[in-house]
């Protein structure tokens, strides 16, 4: 176990000095100034194209708990693959790179910053928790009959209650000091299983706690470095049809002369839910932030190893395999943002299910 603990970790270790070494690349490039392509989003609600690239690895750091937490619905801990994921999010953040320097979007320095700084932490994390879950959690799983206990259990709603709020809010604001106090009050100190219980009363204290600190820390960090993002992506929409309603969230902006008309949407989780609404109206979005119908637009889907991707459905970046649900990859394209509608509206139909749309 320990040994091939060793060798997974060299190869991570290889893998991070080849990111890192993209990234220091990166930061030779000049900054590239974005190319004014008349589009009537108005200028303070564009962004570049470069961002639903660098999108990606922050939110790896919400698909990776997701799956987290569907693992330990069922499952101990150690049954996630820690050391895995490591390798998906640095060899992904290289991809992204790599495919912002080859087509020389804007380098965006503050956001391979912000990258760098939660993928390390991360990275950490990952590999401590590995050690420890496959040493002492594992241990207490096989003295204990291997069944899940109170604290399992608690974990476990914990875990999807992180995800749920990250989705919306940044990870830090997420009250880790309550969980704890629950952890403490709420969970039976005995019961079936008293070494696991123990043992996982120990690890989740010790989960809680430490980032309930550094959470702070970034919270005080973040908020002197970075303004507030904007909460709503404007996107240009092809006609509003007769009679039309919109989606929860969605507003009408202006309806220009040709018939188009600007909306306002939701940004980050909700996107993909009002654009998918929109798509299902027969609504067409023809411009994303400023970027038209022609610029790209990553969108990550699920598909089963046995379905095969459309040839319309967008380049394929990159695969990665998940451990649950089984026997299925996350695929990610690169979409036309003129195509995108079509791919959300009839991704049903051909046996995909659409994760998240990276709206820069």
């Amino acid at each position: 176990m320990t040994r091939t603990l060793a060798r997974k970790a060299a190869a991570l270790i290889a893998m991070l000095l080849a990111s890192v070494s993209a990234f220091i690349f990166a930061v030779a490039l000049a900054f590239a100034e974005a190319p004014q392509n008349g589009s009537v989003v108005p200028p303070d609600a564009r962004r570049d194209v470069e961002q639903t690239l660098l999108t990606f690895p922050e939110w790896y750091l919400v698909h990776s708990p997701a799956e987290y937490a569907r693992i330990v619905q069922r499952e101990p801990a150690h049954a996630f693959p820690f050391i895995g994921q490591i390798g998906q999010l640095w060899s992904s953040y290289r991809t992204v790179t790599t495919e912002q320097l080859h087509d020389r979007y804007p380098l965006n320095l503050g956001y391979h910053v912000m990258i760098l700084v939660i993928a390390t932490s991360t990275t950490v994390e990952y590999a401590l928790r590995a050690v420890y879950e496959n040493t002492l959690g594992r241990a207490s799983w096989l003295l204990d009959g291997g069944r899940l206990t109170d604290e399992d259990r608690f974990g476990a709603q914990a875990a999807q209650d992180y995800v749920d709020f990250i989705r919306q809010e940044p990870w830090y604001l997420f009250d880790f000091g309550s969980r704890l106090r629950h952890l403490w009050t709420d969970v039976p100190f005995w019961g079936p299983g008293l070494v696991r219980k123990w043992e996982r009363r120990y690890a989740l204290t010790s989960e809680y706690a430490v980032k309930a600190v550094y959470g702070k820390l970034i919270e005080k960090a973040t908020r002197a470095a970075y303004t507030p993002a904007l909460m709503t992506t404007d996107v240009v929409v092809d006609r509003l049809p007769d009679g039309w309603t919109p989606p929860a969230r969605v507003s009408v902006l202006r309806r220009l002369p040709d018939g188009r008309a600007l909306l306002a949407l939701p940004r980050y989780f909700d996107f993909r839910i009002a654009a998918t609404a929109l798509a299902q109206q027969g609504v067409t979005i023809d411009d994303i932030a400023g970027n038209g119908a022609s610029a790209p637009v990553l969108v990550t889907v699920w598909v089963g190893d046995g379905t095969k991707l459309p040839a319309d459905a967008g380049r394929v970046l990159f695969e990665q395999a998940l451990t649950m649900p089984a026997a299925t990859r996350r695929v990610a394209l690169l979409t036309p943002v003129g195509r995108l509608s079509k791919l959300l509206a009839q991704a049903p139909a051909m046996g995909l299910t659409v994760e998240h749309v990276y709206d820069y």
